[in-house]
Parts: C-alpha cells; sequence; structure tokens
C-alpha cells in the first residue's frame, strides 16, 4: 500500500500574544466608539483599551485573567 500523505490539514493552536493581538485590531476595524480615529490604543474606548491591556500583558508573558 503506498504511503499517502493527508490531504487533512491540522491546525496549529495560535499562540496567546498573536490571539491578543488578532483581538484587538479586529475590534479596532469594527469599533464605532472611536478606536479606528485614534493614534494610540490607549486613547481608545473602554472595550478597546481593555483589549490592549491584554495584549501588553501577553506579550510579555504575564498571566491575564478573561
Amino acid at each position: 500500500m503506498p504511503d499517502r500523505q493527508s490531504t487533512a490539514t491540522t491546525l496549529r493552536p495560535e499562540l496567546p500574544m498573536l490571539r491578543a493581538y488578532r483581538l484587538w485590531f479586529e475590534h479596532t476595524r469594527k469599533c464605532a466608539a472611536g478606536c479606528k480615529s485614534v493614534s494610540k490604543a490607549q486613547d481608545g474606548c473602554e472595550d478597546g483599551r481593555q483589549l490592549w491591556g491584554t495584549y501588553r500583558l501577553t506579550r510579555i508573558g504575564k498571566a491575564t485573567t478573561s
């Protein structure tokens, strides 16, 4: 029987830092409360600031609680 490669792709788990950044980035693109028009993440809406804070903590390796 010939060896065949599986056609199904194996999904790798997303890194926590990249997931946190993706969630913040997706929020800023959709936010109607002002995250689109600010130049700093700290100047965005409360949800945007919270997502950015989670990203920053994850980036330096601190544990976060969701």
